[in-house]
């Protein structure tokens, strides 16, 4: 990372040097405002250290000229003469932080490491936009897809919450998006979380951020994704396998709009817009006693159902040709064009991994056949070559604890034999889900995240 020290003092330009060097940062320095604008023009820094005092143009006159340079660089006041109308006057020309000399070292340290997650939370979201490119849209003109883009331009200019509900790779991430992009906040962070990716011991502070010290491994304070998330969108995917405590702190936020890191006792004021996302039955999950009431109930003000793609056959053409000009912009591949037998053939698929499942179905189409006129036989071969292995469900012998090779080798070791055990449970709950992960790893009384680990472990994604 590289920060710009801006002041007319030497000595201290040095003492900071010296400190966010021994960070691991690359510093530049300037003494006055024209040097400044040099720079940021020459190196573009990552976040900016601006005194106020400046011969010639000061701090101040200087703030609205780097915002115009570098609009998404996080310039972060100092002085030691500053007043309460200087500090008014910098935040609303955009400053994101005033310092007070004399400075301290775990103060700069501290504000510039959240300054520098808010730059980095603003290139994702922008990183996040143009990897869509021509993605964020939201393609069909099938009558479930028409009702869906009707609901999103209704709710979209609003900061109403909305609980996107659909099963996986329905699209539910390009709904939270399109909702973003037509909002008042789409200039502001966009800022993804995978509820069941993330270990649930960390869902906490992923979500809320942690002190220094509040746990094992946590070596210093961090932001978590709702401050970084402020001013902006914050999208909750898979928020239905959320644990207990992290529901309890998620429904404070909704109802107060401050979030306290964990470890700590500060409560930050956000402004953040909650999306979420979810392929499970939440009203089913409250009767079950595994998701609170009173969280649903400020989550689905308004509720996005994203359409199966076997309940809207008749976009796939649609489908296709966007997904092939994805693909072509964003991995130089080529999709080979359809036959309209072949099209047939994929509007009588079932589709149980939705639009993902088509994507990659092109994308080996483009990687095996890129020259060929896509025929009904080859597509047929292709969804069987690509669908997800399943093996019988397990001897009811296995289920009881009793061992059951099933490969009939007596020769195996405890290791090898636990392993296809494992192996066996695994894929008798898939296929009992019928591949819904989600649905599986609650089957299996385990996590998602824990999941995809013995997934790749075994061999069996």
């Amino acid at each position: 990372m590289r920060v710009l020290v801006v002041d007319d003092e030497a000595n201290l330009r040095r003492m900071l040097r010296s400190l966010l060097q021994a960070e691991g940062w690359l510093v530049d320095e300037a003494g006055s405002a024209e040097e400044a604008l040099i720079r940021v023009g020459q190196s573009q820094p990552d976040v900016v250290l601006l005194d106020l005092v400046l011969p010639g143009d000061s701090g101040l006159d200087l703030l609205p000229r780097l915002r115009k340079a570098s609009p998404d660089t996080p310039v972060i006041m100092m002085s030691g003469e500053a007043n309460l109308s200087d500090a008014v006057r910098a935040t609303r020309e955009g400053a994101f932080h005033f310092l007070e000399k004399p400075l301290g070292s775990e103060g700069v340290l501290a504000t510039l490491r959240g300054a520098l997650e808010v730059s980095r939370a603003r290139d994702l979201s922008r990183a996040l936009r143009e990897e869509m490119g021509p993605g964020a849209r939201l393609v069909g003109d099938s009558a479930p897809m028409r009702a869906v883009r009707a609901t999103i331009e209704k709710v979209a200019p609003t900061d109403a919450r909305v609980l996107i509900t659909g099963e996986s790779g329905t699209g539910k991430e390009m709904a939270a998006i399109a909702i973003h992009a037509l909002s008042a906040r789409e200039a502001g962070p966009f800022v993804r979380v995978n509820s069941a990716a993330i270990p649930s011991e960390l869902v906490e502070s992923e979500m809320f951020g942690h002190e220094r010290g509040a746990f094992t491994g946590a070596t210093q304070r961090r932001r978590g994704r709702f401050e970084l998330a402020h001013r902006g969108t914050l999208f909750l995917d898979e928020v239905g396998d959320l644990g207990g405590g992290a529901q309890a702190k998620l429904l404070r936020t909704l109802e107060t709009g401050i979030v306290q890191r964990v470890g700590g006792q500060e409560n930050l004021k956000v402004d953040v817009r909650v999306l979420t996302a979810t392929n499970r039955d939440l009203a089913r999950a409250v009767r079950e006693g595994t998701f609170r009431e009173d969280l649903l109930f400020r989550l689905e003000v308004v509720v996005v159902r994203m359409p199966a793609l076997r309940d809207r056959p008749e976009d796939l053409p649609l489908l296709v040709d966007h997904l092939r000009g994805r693909l072509r912009i964003q991995q130089g591949l080529n999709a080979p064009e359809f036959s309209p037998e072949a099209m047939e053939r994929l509007a009588g698929h079932p589709w149980p991994g939705n639009v993902r499942e088509l994507l990659n179905l092109l994308e080996r189409l483009a990687i095996l056949h890129p020259e060929e006129v896509v025929s009904p036989e080859l597509v047929d071969n292709l969804l069987r070559s690509g669908a997800a292995p399943r093996l019988a469900t397990p001897d009811p012998a296995i289920q009881q604890g009793r061992h059951h090779s099933s490969v009939g080798d007596d020769d195996l070791s405890l290791r090898e034999k636990l392993e296809e055990y494992e192996r066996q449970l695994i894929t008798g709950a898939l296929d009992a889900a019928e591949g819904n992960l989600a649905e599986a790893a609650r089957k299996l009384q385990t996590d998602r995240a824990n999941l995809y680990r013995r997934l790749d472990r075994l061999g069996l994604r």
